[in-house]
């Protein structure tokens, strides 16, 4: 029986991360429903701007407040779950801060003392946060977009962090006055826990028995609180923690404002226009026709890879949204709910196959009955929101997938649009006169 506490840490932790990585398994499969597209070029550009936007943070400095908050959340969140190390080895083996034995005695308390003062930082942040979320009136936080799941998620998270960090503080505070009593040996600087929680500890008089108990329900709080947030990514924003770094990599590193064309419709428009060409030519032998299935995209089947990463990994920030010109003026229009729509398509998808092995058509498309035409043509194409991605993410390419369709496929356009490509197709330029006349302004000077 005295192993008791090992073996159940061990069942958890193989739990945890098996959940975990079921989790991602089925993210994974979710995005492999895309097609394919090649983003493996330039590859030691792709590696700056990882290293320079997902690890460097260098666009979250736009916004200078929020900015420098999300660098202490995000920089000591991750440091100080470097102890997720000894605490792995400690709940497994039954030993007590097992890197003090590695590090020594002053290379350990730097180092615990280094954490503390992240923590400290980590809560600085969340709590301001918090405030600003739900109190301080940020519009593009308050919006109505995110009344409901993605307003309670994002303050879920934050109280998440700041209980984990409390355990962590009181662990640390429980541990130094048993190590000033001589019951645990000398391990480890907190200079934190010593001038908030250990003073509250001594007011109390508490027992050595009862700090002990403490600081191992503080232990275990700590651990169960990390593989609990580890599996509520999934359900969650926070998804970006990890799939920010893939989405970064893949980001498109072309020129704002450059489309892609459709090679097959390229190779039709130099057909047109060659004078020797057979339009009734067969293919050459061996060569396969380049036509896709269908022009744009109507559900998420139809969009690539990346689109549907940068749908897992958007932050809800509402960044590329406060600067849409669209939304200002009153559009239905928000970049953030192109994404999150697509994120919400995808996983009703994920479920469909979860549930009968296969997709099985559930009469629904991410047009029409996700976004609608009015928040597609709303749309400027000015890029302002893939610029103020912090993340690199990539709406703007969402929406000009799903316009192309209903140009191509259904020939849905607007009026005005109609009437332009009609003036295009007959007069060889966008305004309604004779091609004979389009020279007729350079005569009049």
């Amino acid at each position: 029986m005295q192993y008791i506490d090992n073996i159940i840490f061990l069942i958890l932790l193989v739990a945890g991360f098996g959940l975990f990585a079921k989790s991602l398994q089925k993210i994974y499969r979710n995005i492999r429903l895309g097609h394919e597209i090649n983003r493996n070029d330039r590859k030691g550009e792709r590696w700056e701007t990882l290293a320079r936007v997902a690890m460097g943070q260098s666009k979250m400095t736009a916004r200078p407040v929020a900015g420098v908050l999300h660098l202490f959340v995000y920089v000591g969140f991750v440091i100080i779950n470097i102890e997720l190390i000894e605490i792995v080895v400690d709940g497994i083996f039954g030993t007590h801060r097992f890197l003090s034995s590695i590090f020594g005695h002053t290379f350990y308390n730097f180092f615990t003392a280094t954490l503390e003062v992240l923590a400290l930082l980590v809560v600085v942040g969340v709590v301001i946060f918090f405030i600003r979320r739900n109190f301080y009136g940020v519009k593009r936080l308050t919006m109505k977009e995110l009344f409901g799941w993605p307003k309670n998620d994002a303050n879920w998270i934050l109280i998440i962090e700041f209980a984990l960090m409390m355990a962590f503080f009181m662990m640390n505070a429980s541990d130094f006055v048993l190590q000033s009593r001589g019951v645990l040996p000398e391990h480890g600087s907190f200079p934190i826990s010593e001038m908030t929680f250990v003073p509250f500890l001594e007011i109390f008089s508490f027992d050595s028995g009862f700090l002990m108990f403490t600081e191992k329900a503080a232990w275990w709080f700590h651990f169960v609180g990390i593989l609990f947030f580890m599996n509520y990514l999934y359900y969650s924003k926070h998804l970006h923690i990890i799939l920010a770094f893939p989405s970064t990599w893949y980001a498109n590193l072309d020129k704002k404002g450059k489309f892609n064309n459709l090679e097959s419709v390229t190779k039709e428009i130099k057909l047109m226009m060659d004078p020797n060409a057979d339009p009734y030519a067969a293919p050459a032998e061996g060569a396969e026709a380049d036509v896709p299935s269908k022009f744009g995209a109507e559900d998420i089947f139809d969009l690539n890879q990346v689109q549907l990463l940068n749908a897992y990994s958007c932050t809800e920030c509402g960044r590329c949204t406060s600067v849409c010109p669209a939304n200002i003026t009153g559009k239905k229009l928000s970049p953030r709910l192109i994404l999150m729509k697509t994120r919400d398509r995808l996983e009703e998808v994920g479920r469909n196959i979860d549930q009968n092995g296969k997709f099985v058509d559930d009469g629904k498309k991410l047009l029409n009955d996700y976004i609608t035409k009015e928040e597609l043509w709303a749309c400027t194409t000015c890029n302002a929101c893939t610029d103020a991605c912090p993340v690199l993410l990539d709406p703007l390419s969402i929406i000009f997938e799903m316009r192309r369709f209903l140009v191509m496929e259904q020939s849905a356009a607007p009026q005005e649009l109609n009437l332009m490509m009609t003036n295009v197709e007959n007069n060889a330029a966008p305004w309604q006169y004779n091609q004979a006349d389009r020279l007729n302004w350079a005569s009049e000077n």
